[in-house]
């Protein structure tokens, strides 16, 4: 018991045989490095428990805010009982009525290294430390606030210290929002090993030996990039937030800046103010190379603001983000590599007073990682330059333009060994179904660390057969270069990943592909080729696939604008596609905006790519209906101002015969939110009593939907009358409650329970689409036992399903929908004897 003594306010706060979470026991001193983790955890608020090992236990810290990359961030931190170290591998849920009750995901996780003695720290109350972590890296601080004995538990500060290339301000990267999931789920590796690599310190002296003396020339062409649709391999590359504004360069010559648009115009007029500020910082003489933006309220560039700013003149709040220096005080420094040229200008700028002109710093991270943190914040996307690079006048692949890449499921139908190091995977080989027959996707060759491929290698070895499972022509002489041929080890194709890769070769094998994590929720059976389309780019460019008007409001109620409803389409459409594909879809349109005019469409009447007409005799006498089935099709709906996607109730396949029910409880003036909890329990005890299993869904609105998943043997007339047959019998026997007469006058404080929409051609808003309603709610499936804690129709919003789902997991509360195959034959014996 004396071990366990650091544990016994732990193990007293806990029921270890109703919950889930380990019993505390002491650790046994180990040798290896130190563990840290941070678990994300919903209870009755959204925190994050800080953790770090020390003499056998987790120090533990409630975080409620989580942490920030930005040292301006000081975070407060309570300190909380020790956990045990098994602890760190806990994910799942803590029940009602138990100490910390809700979901706990593994949000961060790796190991950490202490600055001095950890014990004095904790002693003293200043914990000095190293993370090294998928998410966190880089020096962090611990420190104390509190008094001892001033509050029942302690009060500190977590933040990021200074000093090192990954401190940087939150209104550039929030690490929070960025990457929201667990690593368990989507395992990343060490975010140290995504760092380019020889980088030079932060506080480095630049190397300025390539200079040349040389007069301040008059005019300068700037550098342009090339846009790519892939990260470079190898290489030392710098990557920088790539601003939504206009790129602009300065001239400063005896105390005095002109400003030039990258085609030589002179703006300075026009952005006087920003020339101001910079002369204000006295840098020198010399050409300076950067762009302006305008920050919205959430900090990030905002294009729109920037146009009306110097369209109306009103140029005060303009930024000006530097990131090169071509010439300064007397040199020429093109020929100097740029991560020198940079420090240069770093150095200039540092301990300058005013926000107007601001380093556009260096990212964190590789820039495929940065990339995708860039899209979800809703950043136009990123810029990668050579470190080494000269800076050229002409456009050139040293300097390139990041949108995003594609991603998907693949099998693994074989492996390589690690040169020098048997027990690692050295590559996989990764594969599809197509036809009946299992298709070669190619090879990926990076992305996980040495504890990743020493673990993907033992699950593998499990699966190895001498037998290779791919299609015989996949085997053909010519198809495996000569590197791999012979270094295969043959697997049977169960284990799924997840790899990110730049584009499809002719010949059906994936390039720059990179390794994202293990997938255990998809069957590998169901592994196909997907379509060949990279996502569409989350904020304007001028080409084919532009998202036009990104920054309009569409909800003045939450200031949600277009482009933010992009995102949230974007992030959920692996849990929205289910529901759309292989039905016919309506789309609910908002082009001035949810207050402004809405439009229901349901056949072509504007042209989105990925938005497809279906065959017109599905509906003979009408015009095509529409299906969409891809990412790509969900974000053109978008970017045609689309809010809201309904579906049919039955397939294309069956498109007579419906294959759900959906009752729409609809509450009248006057009905309070528990009158409707009630209402749905109710119609679940009733079809549990017809032998009916349902599922429930938050409408988004103001009411619930309850859906029955249906084999697709009747017509909709008979579903239809089962529905209404259903309808009456429970306003029938709660005529105080229910109603099964539509129109406002019928349901005053009563619920109608609209069958209506089982009818032929009707239609029912989509789960996880959004609402053109003030707040702009989403359709949410949740488990019956979820009922009680909903606070409306619309509990989760655009702005919180995307969060709420991060803790969702693989848990779908609807996984046993998708295999129900119930027939009303029996329901409508029971139902007409009742």
């Amino acid at each position: 018991m004396a071990a366990d003594a650091p544990l016994a306010r732990y193990n007293a706060k806990r029921n270890f045989k109703a919950s889930p979470e380990p019993e505390g026991r002491r650790a046994r001193r180990r040798a290896k490095a130190l563990a840290f983790v941070i678990q994300k955890h919903w209870a009755s608020h959204l925190h994050y428990d800080f953790r770090l090992e020390l003499d056998g236990v987790m120090l533990s810290w409630a975080v409620p805010k989580g942490p920030s990359y930005d040292p301006a961030k000081k975070q407060m931190a309570i300190h909380v009982e020790d956990h045990p170290v098994s602890y760190n591998a806990f994910e799942g849920s803590i029940p009602k009525g138990h100490y910390g009750a809700g979901k706990v995901i593994i949000w961060d996780r790796g190991t950490w290294e202490p600055v001095g003695n950890a014990r004095d720290g904790m002693k003293n109350g200043k914990l000095v430390f190293h993370l090294h972590g998928e998410k966190l890296a880089g020096l962090w601080e611990l420190v104390r606030i509190s008094k001892p004995g001033q509050f029942k538990q302690d009060h500190w500060l977590l933040f990021k210290k200074r000093g090192d290339a990954w401190a940087r301000p939150h209104r550039e990267y929030d690490v929070i929002t960025a990457l929201p999931d667990s690593v368990i789920e989507q395992p990343l590796g060490l975010a140290e090993d995504r760092e380019p690599r020889g980088r030079a310190p932060r506080d480095a002296a630049p190397d300025l030996s390539q200079a040349r003396r040389a007069a301040l020339p008059q005019t300068l062409t700037p550098q342009l990039a090339m846009l790519a649709t892939t990260a470079p391999a190898d290489g030392d590359w710098v990557v920088e937030s790539k601003f939504d504004g206009y790129r602009l360069l300065a001239r400063v010559s005896a105390g005095k800046a002109r400003l030039f648009t990258r085609q030589g115009n002179d703006w300075t007029a026009q952005l006087q103010p920003v020339a101001t500020a910079l002369q204000a910082l006295k840098l020198g003489a010399g050409w300076y190379d950067g762009e302006i933006a305008m920050l919205g309220d959430n900090g990030l560039p905002d294009f729109n603001r920037l146009q009306n700013a110097i369209d109306k003149h009103r140029s005060e709040d303009i930024v000006y983000f530097l990131f090169d220096l071509p010439f300064h005080a007397g040199l020429d420094l093109r020929a100097v590599p740029l991560r020198s040229r940079r420090a240069a200008l770093q150095q200039l700028l540092e301990g300058k007073p005013g926000d107007r002109i601001r380093f556009s710093p260096e990212l964190p991270a590789a820039p495929a990682q940065m990339l995708a943190a860039a899209c979800q914040l809703g950043l136009e996307g990123v810029m990668l330059k050579r470190a080494d690079a000269p800076y050229v006048s002409k456009r050139s692949d040293t300097w390139l333009k990041l949108k995003c890449q594609r991603r998907q499921e693949f099998v693994v139908a074989g492996f390589s060994d690690r040169s020098n190091s048997p027990g690692e995977v050295g590559a996989l080989l990764l594969g599809y179904h197509e036809g009946g027959r299992l298709r070669s996707a190619g090879w990926v060759g990076t992305g996980w660390n040495t504890a990743q491929g020493r673990e993907l290698h033992q699950l593998l070895k499990k699966l190895e057969t001498k037998t290779p499972q791919l299609d015989p022509a996949e085997l053909e002489p010519g198809r495996w270069t000569k590197r791999k041929r012979g270094a295969e080890r043959w697997v049977k194709p169960t284990l799924v990943v997840e790899v990110s890769f730049g584009e499809w070769t002719p010949d059906g094998h994936i390039r720059h592909a990179s390794f994202r994590g293990v997938r255990t929720d998809k069957p590998p059976a169901s592994i196909t080729r997907e379509e060949n389309t990279a996502m569409t780019p989350p904020a304007s460019r001028k080409t084919a696939t532009v998202i036009t008007h990104p920054d309009r409001v569409i909800d003045e109620s939450t200031g949600l604008r277009k482009i933010d409803l992009v995102h949230y389409y974007e992030s959920v459409a692996d849990w929205l596609l289910p529901h759309l594909k292989a039905r016919p879809v309506s789309l609910v349109r908002a082009p001035q905006g949810i207050a402004g005019p809405l439009f229901f469409q349901k056949h072509s009447e504007a042209k989105m790519p990925g938005v497809v007409d279906l065959d017109a005799a599905l509906w003979p006498g009408h015009e095509p209906l529409l299906e969409i089935h891809t990412l790509k099709g969900i974000v053109s709906a978008a970017q045609m101002n689309v809010v809201e996607f309904h579906t049919w109730n039955a397939k294309i396949g069956k498109i007579d015969q419906p294959d759900r029910i959906v009752f729409d409880l609809d509450p009248g003036d006057g009905v309070r939110w528990p009158q409707l909890q009630e209402a749905a329990r109710l119609m679940h005890t009733l079809l549990d009593e017809l032998g009916l299993q349902s599922w429930l869904k938050t409408s988004g609105g103001k009411g619930l939907h309850v859906v029955v998943p249906l084999a697709p043997k009747l017509d909709a007339d008979a579903v239809k009358a089962f529905s209404k047959a259903a309808v009456e019998h429970i306003a029938k026997a709660i005529p105080q409650r229910f109603v099964a007469k539509s129109g406002p006058a019928n349901r005053v404080g009563k619920i109608f329970i609209d069958y209506l929409r089982n009818g032929h051609g009707q239609t029912t808003a989509a789960a996880f689409s959004a609402r053109a309603r003030p707040g702009m709610g989403v359709s949410m499936p949740v488990a019956w036992e979820q009922l009680d804690t909903l606070k409306s129709g619309a509990h989760w919003t655009v702005k919180t399903a995307r969060e709420y789902l991060s803790f969702a997991g693989g848990d779908d509360p609807w996984a046993g929908y998708w295999k129900a195959r119930q027939t009303l034959a029996a329901a409508v014996k029971r139902l007409q004897s009742a």
